[in-house]
């Protein structure tokens, strides 16, 4: 059996980065109420009968046990205009959510203010895979604003450039 080949990790990073993604946080509540969210643009739709939603978190993440323990969690597809908030998500430590006006969702979980859309999900079940773990959600409500979503691509922001109905 031969050993699989050496991948290059700056080089899949500069690919993968070719691959424009919606840009998401995913928010819950923590085991002592407290607000955790994180910027995650490895969203994906998974099933729509039974309605299920899939992304992962890295196994070095602080915000990991929060979401291993959650019941409820909430998928909100940013705007175009939430960039800033995006960037701030993205980084670690405390008060990701001072002044971000947020409203409650399903089980509590905060939703993000002037979103594109909000996909709240019960959450079905969690893998292992490499360095992350997979999350499966159910999805029990969602709620789209009409918004223009922001877009990820080689390092950058971009917004759509398309409004929904």
């Amino acid at each position: 059996m031969q050993a699989p080949p050496t991948i290059d990790t700056r080089a899949l990073r500069r690919a993968l980065g070719c691959f424009p993604t919606g840009v998401t946080i995913v928010t819950t509540l923590g085991a002592d109420g407290a607000f955790v969210g994180l910027t995650v643009n490895s969203f994906n739709s998974l099933s729509l009968d039974p309605p299920l939603i899939l992304w992962s978190l890295s196994t070095h993440s602080t915000s990991l046990r929060a979401f291993e323990s959650a019941e409820h969690f909430a998928v909100n597809i940013l705007a175009d205009d939430q960039a800033a908030i995006s960037r701030r998500f993205a980084l670690r430590g405390p008060n990701k959510f001072h002044e971000v006006a947020v409203h409650a969702g399903l089980g509590g979980v905060p939703l993000i203010e002037g979103c594109a859309a909000y996909i709240e999900c019960r959450a079905h079940s969690s893998m292992p895979a490499g360095d992350h773990v997979l999350f499966v959600g159910r999805v029990e409500r969602v709620r789209t604003s009409g918004r223009a979503p922001l877009v990820y691509i080689g390092g950058r922001y971009h917004g759509a450039g398309i409004e929904l109905a």
